[in-house]
């Protein structure tokens, strides 16, 4: 039955065919490209019909898909028409089948959470009649200039050495600990955002930095400093009882707590504050970054606090130092006084100083270029023509180097065992060609908690995490760029002191006295 319907389908189109072979071939050629033309337009024609009509339906799926997921009511009921167009805005592109929807959210104003608004703060300048001292004239003379109230003949009536305790509660003026802020004010420039401090802080370490930091300060006094030059010394307002305060400190040059102000180049104080802790020396003391309106127009000035267990027979005296000669401490490296707690003998030429400080203090010297200590001569390495020991002349006293004396070798009157690590002046732009491996010269060991820190891969996360505290000091060295490039001459460093290390066989043990 399906073999006769087939042939019936087809007979009409042999019959076609059949009636084509009695025409000309070139009319007959011309029928069948019209046909197969007619057709083809045809079935384009429906295909295109088709596809459109799909497209449609498509695209009204999708809009009342969308129109159903976020325009919702409460109740799972869809709004009207317009509801809708009040929720959304419609964005018609050239076809018109195709419909974007953008939703308009109500921007929300945040909420002010108490606590999180930085007050806005004045400067406090009042003026006391009764301060005549040189220093309150002169102070107040720039005070009064900043606030553009100078008045004429204002001279001042004694000289600067003449009047060296200042009062500030007299003068009623409250030193800026950082740009935009008093030292009065509830935001410290010490940046403790977690619940602890790093772990190579101890407590008494950030109680120190946040006195230094934030303390108001009482009175600043310009002291002598035996044959050294003057210090600045402040004293700030602490919470400390009258009772446990040490009022009977050498020469009552600090009634309180106090701290000495030094000149903003010696910016390299705190940075050596902070790499000693983190490598575990634990032998400077705290050292923060401030800035006083009345000093070195208001430039960011290290602070270092004030020890006077340096200065056991007063400050006329001077520190409680170590006197010893290249050769003598060439010789007592070789004898290691006092290792094992063994008492050397009296004719040795020890010193009171332990064997594993010079390891020590060689290390951290060696990472900042810190010769003050060591080589104060400059003989490890090529000075520069405006270096003190050029200008000096101590340079020319290289060529009898065992009879150069040691300098700035200070411990605590009560602990003659332990180096204390003071006028840290170190330069970070000295190449690695011209580093100064004298000050590594008789050293045998190091110690294994400092070597661990640096030869491992977290010194500049240490470092980073640890100077970020100091927000005053972190800004003034120009941020995270300027921080990078000081901790880039360290790693560097590092990678030296390591390969010098295995060249010499230098031993790394642990150093815990």
């Amino acid at each position: 039955m399906g073999k006769y319907r087939f042939h019936g389908l087809c007979f009409p189109f042999l019959r076609l065919t059949s009636s084509f072979r009695r025409c000309p071939l070139s009319k007959r050629s011309l029928l069948i490209a019209t046909v197969c033309v007619v057709y083809l337009l045809l079935v384009v024609l429906h295909v295109g019909y088709s596809q459109q009509h799909w497209d449609r339906r498509t695209d009204k799926d999708k809009y009342r898909h969308t129109r159903g997921l976020y325009n919702l009511e409460p109740n799972g009921v869809h709004p009207d028409s317009a509801d809708l167009q009040t929720g959304a805005s419609f964005v018609v592109p050239t076809r018109s089948n195709v419909v974007y929807i953008t939703l308009k959210f109500k921007r929300l104003k945040p909420a002010n959470i108490r606590g999180t608004i930085r007050p806005k703060l004045r400067r406090k300048v009042r003026r006391n009649k009764t301060a005549n001292s040189a220093f309150t004239q002169n102070k107040l003379g720039s005070l009064e200039r900043d606030a553009g109230q100078i008045k004429p003949n204002f001279e001042p009536k004694t000289s600067w050495r003449e009047s060296r305790d200042v009062d500030y509660k007299s003068l009623d003026i409250i030193p800026k600990s950082h740009k935009g802020e008093t030292a009065d004010s509830h935001i410290s420039s010490i940046r403790i955002y977690s619940q602890r401090a790093p772990p190579w802080f101890s407590p008494q370490d950030v109680k120190a930095m946040r006195f230094l930091a934030d303390a108001k300060v009482l009175r600043i006094r310009e002291v002598s400093h035996g044959d050294s030059p003057s210090l600045l010394i402040f004293e700030g307002e602490t919470r400390v009882s009258p009772t446990n305060q040490n009022h009977t400190t050498p020469n009552n040059v600090c009634a309180g707590q106090c701290g000495v102000i030094h000149s903003p180049v010696d910016t390299t104080e705190v940075f050596a504050f902070h790499l000693d802790r983190v490598l575990g020396l634990n032998r400077t003391l705290a050292a923060v970054s401030r800035r006083f309106r009345l000093f070195h127009d208001g430039q960011p000035c290290p602070v270092v606090s004030w020890d006077a267990s340096l200065y056991p027979e007063g400050l006329a005296a001077g520190w409680a130092t170590v006197r010893l000669t290249w050769g003598d401490y060439q010789s007592s490296l070789k004898q290691r006084c006092w290792h094992k707690n063994i008492s050397p003998k009296p004719n040795s030429g020890c010193s009171t100083i332990h064997h594993y400080e010079w390891s020590k203090l060689a290390l951290f010297d060696f990472l900042l270029q810190i010769h003050n200590r060591l080589d104060q001569s400059c003989c490890g390495f090529r000075p520069r023509q405006e270096d003190a020991c050029v200008e000096l002349g101590l340079h020319a006293e290289c060529g009898s180097q065992d009879h150069i004396q040691l300098a700035n070798i200070i411990h605590r009157g009560h602990d003659p065992r332990h180096l204390v690590f003071t006028n840290n002046k170190g330069f970070f732009d000295r190449n690695e060609d011209n580093l100064d491996f004298r000050l590594l010269e008789g050293i045998k060991e190091l110690p294994e908690q400092a070597i661990s820190v640096l030869r491992s891969s977290r010194l500049r996360e240490k470092l980073l995490q640890s100077l970020f505290l100091d927000q005053t000091y972190w800004e003034s060295q120009g941020g995270r760029q300027g921080i990078d490039k000081l901790i880039d001459v360290i790693e560097r460093r590092a990678k030296v002191l390591l390969t010098y290390i295995n060249a010499h066989g230098i031993k790394v043990i642990t150093m815990n006295v």
